[in-house]
Formats: C-alpha cells, sequence, structure tokens
C-alpha cells in the first residue's frame, strides 16, 4: 500500500470516528433535553379553570410579556399548600427593558370566586393574598392578582421549595449576607438550621430558611423577607453568569436538572427550548434597563401584621405595566445607570 493510501485510509478512518462522535453527541443531546424536558410538569388542571373563566379576566394587549412566578411550600414540609412567593416577570414589547414586581403574601386582597381541580366553586372573599392558591392552587392565584392589577397574565411557572434548595445546591451554594438582628442568630426548628449574622455561603437548607423564615429576622414582617429573596436571587444569577454556566454544558446541565425537575408550567412555559427563549430575552439586558420593584403596601389598621395597598402608588404602578410605560421611579429597586440602588416603598400607617 501506498503513503498515498495509507493517507487516504486514515482519512477515512478519522471521517468515520468523527462522524460516530458526532452522530453519539447528537443522540445524547437529544436525550438529555428529553429527560429536562419531561422533568417539567404541564399545569393542565391550571388552563382548563382559566378557560372557564375566560370572561372574567383582563383582555390581552400589545406584544408585551407578564409571567407570574410562584414559590410554593408544598414540596418543603411546611404544612399547608400556598404560594408564599409571587412575583411578575413583565418583558417589554422591544424586549429592551424587563421588571420584576413582588406582591406581599400577607396583603389583603379580593380573592374571587375560583374553580378548583375537582370541579368545585370557592367562595369570593377578603383575604391574604397567598390564601388565594391554597383555595384553587395557580388559577386562583392568578385570578386574584388579574383582579387586583388589571394585568392579563399570559404565562406562569410554578417552583416548589425543595427545588429551590437542589438549584441552590446545584451551584455550589450562593453567597449572602445574613442581617444583623438583636438575636445572636436565627434559628429555625423545622429545620434544625442556625444562622449566624453576617456573609457567608449558604445551599441546601440553610438557603430555603435565608429566604423563607421570617423569625428572628429584623421587624419579622413579610416585606424583609421579600428583600432577601431578591438579594438571593441577584446573587445567584451573578454567580451563574460569573462562573460561565451559560456557556458551559457540564455546568449548565446540573442546573437545568434542579430548574426542570421542580417545575411546574402552563402549555406555553414546558419545554427547555420555551425557557430558552425566555431566558434570552432578558439575559442581555442590562442591569439598569432590569427593575425590581415591592407593590406599595402599608399596614392594613384591621387586619394585625397585615398588609393593604397604597391605592395611588399601586394604580401608578399597575397602569405603567399594563401600557409596557416606564415605572414610577422612586419605585425602583435596581441598580441605576450610575450603579447605584434604591429601596423600594413602604409606608407605615
Amino acid at each position: 500500500m501506498t503513503d498515498r493510501s495509507r493517507r487516504s485510509l486514515l482519512l477515512r478512518r478519522t471521517g468515520y470516528v468523527c462522524a460516530g462522535l458526532l452522530v453519539l453527541a447528537v443522540l445524547a443531546g437529544g436525550l438529555l433535553y428529553a429527560r429536562l424536558d419531561s422533568n417539567i410538569r404541564t399545569d393542565e388542571a391550571t388552563a382548563r379553570a382559566l378557560r372557564a373563566d375566560h370572561g372574567s379576566r383582563p383582555a390581552k394587549t400589545g406584544k408585551a410579556q407578564n409571567i407570574l412566578l410562584l414559590g410554593t411550600d408544598s414540596q418543603a414540609g411546611w404544612g399547608s399548600t400556598r404560594a408564599d412567593t409571587t412575583m411578575l416577570l413583565h418583558l417589554s414589547a422591544d424586549r429592551r427593558s424587563a421588571s420584576m414586581t413582588s406582591i406581599p403574601r400577607d396583603l389583603m386582597v379580593d380573592i374571587p370566586a375560583c374553580l378548583t381541580a375537582e370541579g368545585n366553586r370557592t367562595q369570593a372573599e377578603y383575604a391574604q393574598f397567598n390564601w388565594a392558591y391554597e383555595r384553587a392552587g395557580a388559577s386562583c392565584t392568578i385570578r386574584t392578582f388579574e383582579k387586583l392589577s388589571g394585568i392579563r397574565v399570559d404565562h406562569h411557572l410554578v417552583v416548589d421549595f425543595s427545588g429551590f434548595m437542589k438549584v441552590t445546591d446545584a451551584v455550589g451554594g450562593v453567597e449572602v449576607d445574613v442581617p444583623a438582628t438583636v438575636h445572636e442568630s436565627v434559628d429555625d426548628p423545622d429545620y434544625g438550621v442556625t444562622l449566624k449574622p453576617g456573609r457567608q455561603l449558604l445551599s441546601g437548607e440553610k438557603a430555603l430558611v435565608f429566604v423563607r423564615t421570617r423569625l428572628g429576622v429584623g421587624d419579622g414582617s413579610d416585606l424583609q423577607r421579600i428583600e432577601r429573596q431578591k438579594q438571593f436571587m441577584q446573587q445567584l444569577a451573578r454567580k451563574v453568569i460569573d462562573a460561565g454556566t451559560l456557556t458551559s454544558p457540564t455546568r449548565l446541565y446540573p442546573v437545568l436538572d434542579a430548574v426542570t425537575s421542580s417545575l411546574t408550567a402552563d402549555s406555553g412555559m414546558d419545554s427547555p427550548a420555551e425557557l430558552y427563549s425566555l431566558l434570552s430575552s432578558a439575559r442581555s439586558l442590562p442591569p439598569h434597563a432590569i427593575r425590581t420593584v415591592t407593590l406599595p403596601a402599608t399596614e392594613h389598621p384591621d387586619y394585625f401584621g397585615r398588609y393593604k395597598p397604597v391605592e395611588d402608588q399601586a394604580r401608578a404602578l399597575f397602569k405603567a405595566l399594563r401600557a409596557d410605560a416606564p415605572l414610577p421611579k422612586h419605585l425602583y429597586n435596581a441598580y441605576d445607570e450610575d450603579g447605584h440602588r434604591e429601596r423600594p416603598y413602604f409606608e407605615k400607617s
């Protein structure tokens, strides 16, 4: 065999090997995608309930996207199932800005009569916001938010707190600043976790206690807990970006597996491709184009430890979101163009 023949044979064999590796890579990628896709649960019960009540929902206007994010305690051993964290992610029609609006769980609101998964109707009531999920799941929370705001919810994502712990573990923990309190530590009897004040790396149950507990931290209010949740999510996002996780398949897959295995979503958000599209819409935005806001609230005079909206401020916020317009500046809790942060709006009566 001539040298030319040997080189030709070697090239062919090399080509076969590369082609084989490429096929294996495609098959492996397909299998991994299929696993991520199967992790996500489609919320068909919510879709049915919302279709039944479509006549009482706000109309869809414009091309902006409004996605309601719900964090539930259903998988963390906390007893009753309630959406203890509710945030509206608003993506502008031109995808050049975004905002995240937190709704206090202890906000007193009008909860409409909702259709349950069993086909029954709950009674309309005036109660704290997070009771809506306990009454009739995500559909009731969506309708309660829509009644409060006049904003049509396009999609929703529900993540349980056990999934939150998995995500935190998958990134190797998140560094946060546990606020100093009048106590020497924050003790949580449900998990047997003790948090000392100061900056530290939290993962698993400690991270959950940081974002979930109220006892022993500051004034124990839900609004202070919301601020800790924002701090944690910002640090989590920063760690994912700074570590190059989004561009490293070996780092990204464990995070995606943890996220998708804890998600329940509507049919427009129940695949990795759809979630990636959502992420792509937001990840290129500079910090000053993302506004983090808490619904303006004040202590309720008739319900101890509960809140009510600051009416004029809440109306201005919801009006801006409905119109896909800039939010009132004094509500910002994000980095502005100079790199400064502003605190959320909150009043004591």
